[in-house]
């Protein structure tokens, strides 16, 4: 990628910007199809040289082939961000991307799980150990009572469980630190849980590992939530933001303020928790439709 500066901004972005693993990647399969797009279609090596012409073929070539708006903004939010580190160290004078126009994204209401039928998950039973049982009951409720991400789960320190003042220390994007707190029921659950991981001599860095003393991983976590979730909703989506989506959407249908859920869910800004009031909104012209005389 000489030339590119590519691997400079992932560094970047990774060291100094402290972003996840995951975002990195994200940046790098963006960067290296722009700049392999760029180079095969213009024969350009450099990003310096680049117009704005070029970027609107790359954004057409990308509707041609029916990739999503939600797609095409984060791979434009990619580039944007790598000329902007370009302009910051004199890499380049100019960006291509300043009056750039976009394909408008649909709005997509979050997905989410209704009340009842979160009360009514019962772990699978079958073929699961004591150890497996109360590790899955864990899971579902940490991601369904906290609201966390699934990264952040992963991640979850044990020392950073404190069951004595019922909170919970996260480690959320870019290194952000929040206090989430648990109530007595997922308290106890992770109390027993603990007890049952130290008497199978598991280690005790991380708060969740597998009964074969391996940590969890990603794929893993989404199985096992997909699993859990068969058993209660139709939904096609059936995954841990599902759960993320429900935390949010049922604190704001019982009244909870719109700040105090986005402190919860470890957001930057007020704009990305706003998007749960849609489905407040939507419940409430129901109650409305079916309460009042004239609606």
């Amino acid at each position: 990628m000489e030339g590119w500066y590519i691997e400079d901004f992932i560094n970047y972005i990774r060291f100094e910007k402290r972003y996840a693993d995951n975002t990195c990647v994200a940046y790098q399969n963006d960067l290296s199809n722009f700049q392999q797009f760029i180079e095969k279609n213009f024969e350009l090596f450099s990003p310096d040289k680049v117009e704005q012409s070029f970027i609107r073929t790359w954004v057409h070539d990308f509707v041609s082939n029916k990739i999503a708006p939600t797609t095409i903004h984060r791979k434009i939010s990619s580039v944007k961000s790598y000329y902007k580190y370009l302009l910051k160290n004199n890499i380049v004078s100019k960006t291509p991307l300043l009056t750039l126009l976009l394909p408008k994204k649909s709005k997509r209401l979050p997905v989410f799980i209704d009340e009842k039928k979160m009360n009514s998950t019962k772990t699978e039973t079958s073929h699961s150990s004591a150890y497996q049982l109360l590790l899955h009951k864990v899971i579902m409720e940490l991601f369904y009572q906290t609201g966390i991400r699934r990264s952040e789960l992963i991640n979850l320190l044990q020392k950073n469980i404190d069951t004595h003042k019922q909170q919970i220390k996260v480690m959320g994007k870019r290194s952000k630190e929040r206090i989430i707190p648990m109530g007595k029921d997922l308290k106890e659950l992770i109390s027993s849980y603990i007890l049952i991981k130290e008497s199978s001599d598991l280690s005790s860095e991380y708060l969740l590992y597998k009964e074969d003393g391996k940590r969890i991983y990603d794929k893993w976590v989404y199985l096992l939530v997909k699993n859990e979730l068969n058993a209660v909703t139709t939904l096609k989506k059936k995954s841990p933001h599902v759960l993320r989506h429900s935390f949010a959407t049922h604190l704001l249908n019982s009244g909870a303020e719109i700040t105090a859920v986005k402190d919860l869910l470890g957001h930057s800004s007020l704009a990305a928790t706003q998007v749960y009031t849609h489905n407040t909104i939507e419940k409430l012209k129901t109650t409305y439709k079916k309460a009042h005389p004239r609606a």
